[in-house]
């Protein structure tokens, strides 16, 4: 998906090379992964030439909500408290960070949150 969101589209072949030299994969892996992107509706095709040209269907952040649902559906019963408790008591997340957030939701609550490093 990286590959994909920084080139905006490409072919299996394009993004097998993409993938070299850290990943060494044969065109059938690659592939089956993005048959299982497109099942899952990740990515979308279109055909040029003989080619398939894949492109991502939505943006980084959307997908990481969408697994972020996943996760809190399937390991935290579907609690949020659970997740960012686990969150803070294993170090991922900074307990200043999630107070900030706190901070900021409760002077402006109609308003969107903007993450860190974007305007």
């Amino acid at each position: 998906m990286e590959i994909l969101w920084a080139r905006g589209s490409g072919t299996a072949d394009q993004i097998r090379e993409a993938l070299a030299p850290r990943h060494v994969l044969k065109d059938s892996t690659v592939r089956t992964v993005l048959k299982r992107l497109r099942d899952k509706g990740y990515v979308n095709y279109k055909i040029e030439g003989k080619a398939f040209v894949y492109s991502g269907v939505e943006k980084p952040r959307n997908v990481a909500v969408r697994a972020v649902r996943q996760i809190l559906d399937r390991f935290c019963d579907g609690s949020l408290e659970q997740l960012l408790v686990g969150l803070v008591e294993n170090e991922v997340v900074d307990r200043a960070e999630l107070q900030e957030l706190a901070r900021k939701l409760a002077q402006n609550p109609a308003k969107k949150v903007t993450p860190k490093g974007e305007k």
